[in-house]
């Protein structure tokens, strides 16, 4: 072999193969080739249309993501009992529902990300550069802000006194309480993200690329069953920014930091436990034979 030849390091899972495949991995019928990370700062994005169509639909489907689910939330809080509206579990389903619907309108145009921890989660996995990144957070967040904004401007009065969908870590739960849910919540969300989308499966399974938006929706609903009674649910900085800014209230911006703090190391955690334990992607290294 020639000298500085890189090669795979076959290490843990790599190393010892299963005798009989299982599951999806017994498909081997189509050919895969793991695809390169993408660059740290990409210059030439900024030149690309293709670049400012994939902010705009990430700052629409936000933008509607938030107009729909917090005039849900409203409506329950309106209601004079839970019997009398949809309940927690509307409110579940009105999440997921809309993740599911706006993952599937955008996800051939900007990735459907539609919340700056599935971004950054993205990001830290090599999956889009950081110019990119930080362009999606920007609209994510502008469009959570508009989408609030416009709720607030159709009905002033019960946004206001139905606290207008902001965040707030729930009476009898402390702030790591309220913490611990939400990087727990947004690790499953963003590692169902990462298995649902994964290029490895797309390859083997046909049908994975047009099913990925069904199991993203239904982990935001079953996050949002387990964790509106403790937080009222993030697990999605740009929609408790939005919903903050435009309630602005002392009791809004309280526990803020928790709704960035908790999903960004969620989302961390995800992409780590993705592309580190459950795809073992092999470093490489040179040596001399």
């Amino acid at each position: 072999m020639a000298e500085g030849k890189e090669e795979d390091v076959r290490l843990g899972a790599n190393k010892y193969t299963e005798r009989q495949p299982l599951g999806t991995a017994a498909q081997t019928d189509k050919d895969y080739k793991e695809p390169p990370p993408a660059p740290l700062f990409e210059p030439g994005e900024l030149k690309s249309w293709s670049f400012y169509r994939a902010g705009i639909a990430e700052f629409v489907a936000t933008f509607l993501f938030l107009y729909i689910t917090i005039l849900t939330v409203m409506g329950v809080n309106r209601a004079p009992n839970k019997c009398a509206s949809v309940g927690i579990q509307g409110i579940a389903w009105a999440f997921g529902g809309m993740i599911f619907a706006l993952v599937y309108c955008t996800a051939g145009i900007s990735g459907g990300h539609i919340n700056p921890a599935v971004t950054f989660g993205l990001f830290l996995a090599r999956k889009l550069s950081l110019t990119r990144a930080l362009f999606y957070i920007v609209m994510q967040c502008l469009g959570a802000i508009c989408g609030a904004g416009v709720v607030k401007g159709f009905m002033v009065g019960p946004y206001e006194r139905l606290k207008g969908g902001a965040n707030m870590v729930s009476h009898g739960y402390t702030k790591g309480d309220g913490l611990g849910a939400e990087i727990i919540g947004t690790f499953v969300l963003v590692y169902t993200v990462f298995s649902a989308t994964d290029a490895k499966r797309n390859a083997r399974d046909s049908h994975v690329p047009l099913l990925a938006p069904l199991p993203i929706g239904f982990a935001v609903f079953l996050v949002h069953l387990a964790t509106i009674p403790i937080t009222g649910t993030g697990i999605n900085p740009a929609r408790s920014l939005g919903a903050a800014i435009i309630y602005n209230k002392s009791q809004a911006w309280d526990d803020h930091w928790i709704y960035w703090v908790g999903p960004f190391i969620g989302a961390a955690l995800a992409a780590v436990y993705h592309q580190i334990v459950i795809r073992a992607i092999p470093f490489k290294s040179s040596r001399a034979c």
